[in-house]
């Protein structure tokens, strides 16, 4: 059983540069904790701003990997989880580990990312080491991301809007601010055992109420949504990514709109103890900054 990290202790953060690590470097040093930066590019990472000398490591490379988590109290991962494996073999012995994962491991339609998601969670819980896996479903909010910004211009030039089925899929987006409490969490708490935890958000719905509701937070009318079967749309992605101004769709993204992304969010509420925000309130947070510094998001 680990106690709740103090001041004194580092917490190394792999892939520290990225989205979900600056997020949660800048939640931990607000707390004074003391962040070790685990990052590939020294550059990336002074360009955060944040405070903390960075330990270089490719986690590829086993004793600099080693090297850099050495001494560390605890271990957080932003890192893709296919990592695990080579996290595990370097991190400190007794050190309790934190892994980001995705939902994407559950899915039906198999891909590299959902495999290699599958294979590190695999390892953490063989390992028998403390420390969780968080399975984030969408992440959307978080500074520099840009996902849901993209498909509001996109529907904001489109009369309509053609989905696999209609958009009657069902999405859970969760809201970076939700994820960075949750890594969070997750460090603070005694973990006896290895375990793996859904993060998202707090009620699903269907993909073409998601649609319009980007388009509200956004200032417009959503498009009307046109039901339409997946082949045609599977036959016609490869012709749309050579249409200039249109998003390149590829065809496992289509057939993943088909298939229900709803999750019980009960072990988050009582593991981590992280209550979501609402879609409507989390979108609202991502449109309040504009490109040209019209506010903050």
């Amino acid at each position: 059983m680990s106690p709740e990290p103090t001041k004194a202790e580092s917490i190394a953060v792999i892939g520290a540069s990225g989205r979900s690590g600056v997020a949660l470097c800048r939640a931990l040093s607000a707390a004074g904790l003391a962040v070790r930066p685990v990052v590939r590019d020294a550059g990336r990472w002074a360009a955060t701003g944040l405070p903390g000398a960075p330990r270089l490591a490719d986690l590829r490379d086993g004793p600099a990997l080693r090297a850099a988590l050495a001494g560390a109290a605890r271990v957080v991962s932003c890192a893709h989880a296919r990592h695990a494996p080579a996290i595990l073999a370097a991190a400190p012995e007794g050190a309790p580990l934190v892994l980001m994962g995705s939902t994407r491991r559950f899915s039906r339609w198999r891909d590299d990312h959902g495999d290699g998601v599958r294979r590190g969670e695999a390892a953490l819980l063989e390992s028998g080491r403390p420390g969780v896996i968080l399975h984030p479903t969408m992440i959307y909010g978080a500074e520099g991301e840009d996902n849901v910004q993209r498909l509001a211009a996109l529907l904001r030039r489109l009369p309509l809007a053609p989905l696999p089925g209609g958009g009657a899929a069902l999405v859970q987006p969760v809201h970076q601010s939700d994820v960075t409490r949750s890594l969070l969490a997750a460090l603070r708490r005694d973990w006896a055992a290895p375990e793996a935890v859904v993060v998202a958000g707090p009620a699903p719905l269907h993909y073409a109420d998601f649609l319009r509701a980007v388009c509200r937070a956004a200032g417009f009318a959503p498009p009307r949504v046109v039901p339409l079967p997946l082949a045609p749309l599977l036959a016609l992605a490869p012709l749309l990514r050579a249409v200039p101004g249109l998003p390149r769709i590829r065809g496992d993204e289509l057939r993943r709109l088909t298939e229900d992304k709803a999750f019980d969010i009960g072990p988050m509420r009582e593991r981590l103890g992280v209550d979501p925000i609402g879609l409507e309130e989390g979108l609202a947070l991502t449109f309040a900054w504009r490109p040209g510094g019209e506010g903050r998001g």
